[in-house]
């Protein structure tokens, strides 16, 4: 009997992901990542142990929380409050993914001796010819998580299962209802888990504001004055020629392609086109300026290939954020390890900071990287 360990995150998701594969004849063991302790006291949506621990329970399967509150902190808040200080419009959830879910994961699975890591996304893990590990978009597009995994490397995706890329989530869900799972009913969850209410802003102020008193108290260890966070205040809004046309609140305020909640009267709809983090200015467009053909992205990671040589072309379809329809472009490695995305359409509102996604014909991620 083979041993996988499921990864709970209190949802719906991942309770019939366990039950399906004890259903398989699998030996499932179910743990739950604690990666964030809101300031009430509450679990982030992301770990709430008593539903991990209340499925495990009625599953009949062993269950283990671990503390990851530290590890979370620095390899997936830092970088993301340090991404929107910096102008950019980041996506943890990637992060959180690459380097901590599945990282923590296969050491518990090591540990307890399992052969698998699962996980309730909707995809699929596919084994190529050529012997690579990719994902594969699930059968039902409006639940496919894919973009959110082409971080992940060969060998964390050699050692997971995802049971649910077949399923739509009212299949899911009806699941839960016939297996009496306590969580059948339950709301998915439609925020980043550590920042509940949707204010970015006030969030990365407030964990400012905590990190530098940590710095300044010496309770941060070896981190120095140098090392605190300068959260950007007021700055100019201006057009695309440089011409002031007011003052916006602060640049963490805004993300690119942004209309509502601007501020500023203008007698005609106007958007964040761009974010000047030195010079804290905000430029606005019309929306026919947000549109581009061409995007670069770095840090470039590939499930499917190995990798491409310089001045290497490749045709894809790429999406340039999660609910971005995948469109048809030409891939090209640059000499720097960039790669030059050229749609054959113009994108609207590509974001530095959030990713871009490249699929083959078959719906297989080719690989991603971070638009510059």
């Amino acid at each position: 009997m083979k041993r996988v360990l499921v990864g709970m995150s209190g949802g719906v998701d991942s309770a019939v992901t366990a039950y399906l594969l004890k259903k398989e004849g699998y030996d499932v063991c179910g743990v739950t990542l604690r990666t964030w302790a809101p300031d009430d006291g509450s679990e982030g949506r992301c770990c709430e142990i008593d539903d991990a621990r209340r499925v495990s329970n009625a599953l009949g399967i062993r269950f283990y929380p671990l503390n990851c509150i530290s590890d979370f902190s620095e390899k997936v808040v830092d970088p993301f409050v340090q991404s929107y200080l910096g102008g950019e419009t980041p996506n943890p959830c990637i992060e959180c993914n690459r380097y901590l879910k599945w990282d923590k994961m296969l050491y518990a699975a090591k540990v307890m001796e399992a052969d698998y890591i699962a996980t309730g996304h909707y995809a699929h893990v596919v084994h190529l010819d050529n012997g690579r590990y990719t994902v594969k978009k699930a059968d039902y597009a409006a639940k496919d998580q894919t973009y959110m995994l082409y971080k992940l490397t060969q060998e964390q995706l050699a050692a997971t299962l995802m049971p649910l890329g077949s399923y739509t989530k009212d299949e899911v869900r009806k699941i839960a209802q016939e297996a009496d799972l306590p969580v059948a009913h339950k709301p998915d969850s439609q925020e980043i888990c550590f920042v509940t209410d949707g204010h970015y802003a006030d969030f990365i102020e407030k964990y400012a504001e905590k990190k530098n008193a940590d710095v300044l108290s010496g309770t941060a260890g070896q981190a120095s004055a140098e090392t605190l966070l300068k959260v950007p205040g007021p700055g100019n809004f201006v057009d695309e020629t440089g011409k002031v046309l007011g003052r916006h609140k602060g640049i963490t305020h805004y993300t690119i392609g942004q209309r509502k909640g601007l501020g500023i009267a203008m007698g005609r709809p106007v958007y964040v086109k761009e974010i000047r983090a030195d010079s804290d200015e905000v430029v606005l467009s019309d929306e026919p300026a947000l549109f581009s053909n061409t995007v670069l992205v770095r840090d470039v990671n590939f499930l499917s290939i190995p990798g491409m040589e310089p001045g290497e072309q490749l045709r894809a379809r790429a999406k340039v954020r999660y609910h971005h329809e995948a469109s048809p472009a030409l891939l090209q490695m640059q000499e720097d390890g960039c790669v030059r995305i050229t749609f054959d359409l113009p994108v609207r509102a590509a974001a530095p900071g959030q990713s871009s996604v490249f699929y083959d014909e078959n719906d297989c991620v080719i690989g991603g990287g971070i638009i510059m």
